[in-house]
């Protein structure tokens, strides 16, 4: 089990992430640790003892992309659950995606983040940054959020 709990977990860990739009592109960071590390996702983190969710997504935004955020709606919960050759369970996250409005900041990564980027809304953008079909889907429904202030339709 590793030193900090998140591998081989004896329960799930709660887990926020922020869907943050800026000029008709949405915020990307490239993951530098397990379970994702180097592919492109959502930023986010796990919500830690004590903190309040809008707590915590605003501390990981703010880790990871240097932005500091408004918290709005939830805009979907996703589990990340991942399991070892033999079966047992490696990884197992509950994540809240929150919709974000930047207040402050300058675009950098940090944290558990390598890397973050501003990217296109495009099909073939996403494509190339390779996003994980559940990222694209909290995206678009992030967005139908973002542009009607409405709760996105399940």
């Amino acid at each position: 089990m590793a030193s900090d709990g998140r591998a081989y977990p004896d329960r799930p860990l709660l887990s926020v992430g922020g869907v943050v739009f800026v000029d008709h592109r949405v915020v990307v960071v490239r993951r530098r640790n397990p379970p994702l590390a180097g592919r492109w996702t959502l930023p986010g983190g796990v919500v830690e003892a004590g903190e309040s969710v809008a707590a915590g997504v605003a501390r990981e935004m703010l880790e990871e992309t240097g932005l500091m955020v408004r918290v709005r709606d939830l805009v979907e919960i996703v589990e990340h659950i991942d399991q070892d050759p033999e079966g047992r369970v490696r990884h197992h996250y509950v994540i809240l995606d929150y919709l974000c409005e930047v207040t402050g900041g300058a675009l950098c990564a940090g944290g558990d983040a390598e890397a973050a980027a501003l990217i296109g809304l495009d099909p073939d953008t996403m494509d190339t940054y390779a996003l994980t079909d559940a990222a694209r889907r909290v995206i678009r429904r992030g967005l139908q959020l973002h542009n009607t202030g409405e709760r996105p339709s399940r």
